[in-house]
């Protein structure tokens, strides 16, 4: 059912996007970053500086030619259409970068990192204005809410999800994970039952700005553009596609805004075996949230990316091999 992309990596690939003119580029171990056109044929390659894994890329929405790459504890500035040098080059987080994102405008760059901060990079005045530290633990992920370029969500470690103004420096809203997971798993256990916490390791917002999903535990998760559509996959090598618009219109009735946002981590994240901890009518109601679409990928994801491939919607999806795989979407 995939189309796998190849001879373009000889390692794990961990990160992939997409640009609007349906280039893509992949990072992967040691410092290897690989552009891509819409037919997967490999259309240039850099070894970054310092061989330190790629962990973000993303292209410029102003500019489709422009990449912006993190490696290690640095940002690089790339021209997709030489890969011969950077254009620009960032030193200003402490410790490994996991997450990029842009806000809308294009003036400011985020850059969560294993510390636990979060960069501001005004890319004008190509300068920190922001450093914003609250998490705990590792930083895993940070995302730029749509027509709001002052606000951003991150989620880390810690457990700990974080809604940011950036004009306060400060969370305006504060969730823990953990104490979601606590309070799913009361009820009968097994005798012996390994709980794992509910370690954040990505965060994505939906178009609307409003509507924000989080991986928890092994799960990865992004929102398909313009739409409440949403893919998610972890380490049990399933993607799913979700439909989470009846979801939301249900809570916009009700402002029980905590009882969804256990439901949307539970579909962000099925747990392997399938087991559920719902009882009664909860889990008469987490029945009927079933997925749009069930694919077995077979393999741990990295990464996962919604994007329009020789004009039809697709997803892209990176895992422990040096291939990407691209799946389609048809009818959706």
């Amino acid at each position: 059912m995939a189309v796998k992309w190849t001879g373009g990596h000889s390692s794990s690939i961990l990160c992939l996007n997409a640009s609007k003119d349906g280039l893509v580029a992949s990072g992967a171990e040691g410092g290897d970053l690989v552009a891509w056109g819409e037919d997967g044929t490999p259309l240039g390659h850099m070894q970054l500086e310092g061989a330190d894994d790629v962990t973000s890329v993303l292209f410029s929405p102003s500019c489709p030619t422009k990449l912006y790459a993190s490696h290690g504890e640095a940002i690089s500035v790339l021209d997709i259409r030489s890969l011969k040098g950077s254009m620009d080059h960032f030193h200003v987080n402490d410790e490994e970068i996991n997450s990029l994102s842009l806000n809308e405008t294009e003036s400011l760059l985020a850059s969560a990192d294993d510390s636990g901060a979060i960069k501001i990079l005004d890319l004008e005045k190509k300068k920190v204005t922001r450093s914003l530290k609250r998490h705990s633990n590792i930083c895993s992920s940070v995302a730029f809410r749509p027509q709001r370029p002052q606000s951003l969500v991150s989620c880390g470690l810690d457990m700990q999800v974080m809604l940011w103004s950036l004009q306060k420096a400060r969370p305006v809203w504060i969730t823990n994970l953990q104490e979601d997971e606590t309070e799913e798993m009361e009820g009968p256990q097994s005798p012996g039952q390994l709980l794992n916490p509910a370690l954040a390791h990505s965060v994505s917002v939906a178009s609307c700005g409003n509507i924000f999903s989080c991986g928890a535990e092994d799960g990865k998760v992004c929102f398909l553009p313009e739409s409440h559509l949403l893919l998610t996959g972890g380490n049990d090598g399933k993607i799913r596609l979700w439909d989470v618009s009846s979801e939301m219109e249900k809570k916009q009735k009700s402002p029980a805004k905590y009882t969804h946002r256990k439901k949307a981590k539970r579909a962000a994240c099925p747990k392997q075996g399938g087991n559920s901890s719902a009882t009664g009518a909860d889990e008469e109601e987490h029945a009927k949230f079933l997925p749009k679409l069930d694919i077995e990928h077979g393999e741990k994801v990295n990464w996962l990316l919604s994007s329009t491939i020789k004009g039809h919607q697709s997803i892209l999806v990176a895992d422990q091999t040096s291939c990407v795989s691209v799946y389609p979407l048809n009818g959706l």
